[in-house]
């Protein structure tokens, strides 16, 4: 073997008979074991091995990533790619072995904090899929997209994120919660208000129907109904936006007098994904050289390096609370706060039994801060409605939306984020 750990291109004639042997044989084989007769065998019989070989690498580099770290899992998931390439562009399984090679091997970079290969990885899989979809081999137009979207988003560069966000959505038959928050966080985010409401607008009808035929949480209509009444305001039609507040009001009304009718288990990452969608204006502009979260995506899907700094920042945005609540600069305190108050709900949305207790002491103080400061009270009342929503405890979170609402209806202030 080279000092790469592949085999030279110049087989022994007695390799290829021993690659076949082990894979005959009746014991189950390691992932090295697999790696190195696919390697051989993929040079005699690419069109039958390199996707096995592929397979075999991506799931090796994850295997020694766990035992010996990113540098070592990238090395084989960079072989895993260059092996996609090779396998025959008419082959049917090309599209899927490449944009499943690109995807590890662009999430290794990103670990290594590797963006601009990382983004080139993304890149290269998005054409891949489109180039997939046209032979035939995969059956949705935006195969291999969605994480040039999600980098394109971090980096600020939301105008290309929506397009490719939106590409191929005349071929979906169904509306899904995530995949129509993403389309319509980024062309809001690039100043497209009106396309991002027409797009939303139809998760809330189908959500609205789903509750009146029992097959959705009451709390993803309250939710859903609170965020588009912010896009309203921020396109100007709030009269719209008011109505809906009171539909989402009429919702908790029903909770608060009769509870949920029944359990639909952790719905959390729901609301989380919603609220910190609500509050991304407080946080810095994202640029390739800071990148943002790509807010309105499941923080599951964010780039590591990303996600990381994210959530390593919250004692930073404690420290910096704490020097102005010290110095009493209250409006630099309610947007800093605000921004550690939704890190930290993000950071406990998979504790569905531990995320109140935590939680609720920084939404309390972020509506003192609000009464004290006279300014963002009623959005501040609205964020711990919906955090309340998330906690079951309906009839508080109906008094604080309906003052939320009253305030708003008084002042015909829109429910606009702290800045």
């Amino acid at each position: 073997m080279n000092r790469s750990g592949n085999i030279s291109q110049n087989i022994d004639q007695d390799t290829v008979p021993r690659a076949r042997t082990m894979l005959l044989g009746s014991g189950r084989l390691s992932l090295p074991q697999e790696v190195e007769a696919y390697r051989v065998l993929a040079k005699v019989s690419p069109a039958a091995y390199l996707p096995k070989l592929v397979r075999a690498l991506i799931s090796y580099g994850y295997e020694v990533g766990r035992r010996r770290g990113p540098e070592r899992r990238l090395v084989l998931h960079a072989e895993a790619a260059d092996a996609a390439r090779r396998i025959g562009v008419g082959h049917p399984g090309r599209t899927q072995a490449l944009c499943d090679a690109l995807g590890a091997y662009g999430h290794a970079l990103f670990v290594l904090g590797r963006r601009t290969e990382g983004l080139a990885a993304c890149e290269e899989m998005t054409e891949a899929g489109r180039a997939g979809f046209e032979r035939g081999q995969v059956a949705h137009p935006a195969y291999g997209s969605d994480r040039s979207a999600v980098v394109l988003a971090e980096e600020g560069r939301h105008g290309e994120a929506a397009d490719l966000r939106m590409r191929g959505v005349r071929a979906e038959t169904e509306v899904s919660f995530w995949s129509t928050v993403e389309r319509a966080a980024e062309p809001e985010a690039a100043g497209r208000g009106e396309e991002a409401v027409a797009v939303f607008t139809g998760l809330v009808d189908d959500t609205r129907r789903e509750t009146e035929g029992d097959s959705a949480a009451p709390a993803h209509l309250v939710w859903e109904l609170v965020h588009r009444s912010r896009m309203l305001d921020a396109a100007g039609r709030h009269g719209e936006a008011g109505a809906d507040r009171r539909e989402a009001l009429s919702v908790l009304d029903r909770l608060a007098e009769s509870g949920e009718p029944r359990s639909w288990g952790n719905i959390l990452h729901r609301w989380t994904t919603l609220y910190a969608l609500s509050a991304r204006t407080v946080e810095p502009p994202a640029s390739p050289e800071a990148p943002m979260p790509a807010f309105g995506t499941h923080l599951h899907h964010w780039s590591p390096d990303t996600r990381e700094a994210y959530f390593d920042g919250i004692p930073a945005l404690e420290a910096e609370a704490a020097r102005l609540s010290a110095a009493g600069h209250l409006h630099e305190l309610v947007a800093v706060h605000q921004r550690l108050t939704v890190r930290s709900a993000l950071l406990r949305e998979n504790r569905a039994h531990r995320f109140e207790e935590p939680l609720r002491p920084l939404f309390d103080e972020e509506v003192a801060l609000a009464r004290r400061s006279a300014e963002g009270l009623p959005r501040a009342l609205t964020d711990r409605a919906t955090f309340l929503v998330a906690a079951r405890r309906y009839e508080e979170a109906r008094a604080d939306f309906a003052e939320a609402v009253g305030l708003l209806e008084a002042d015909r202030t829109p429910i606009v984020t702290a800045t």
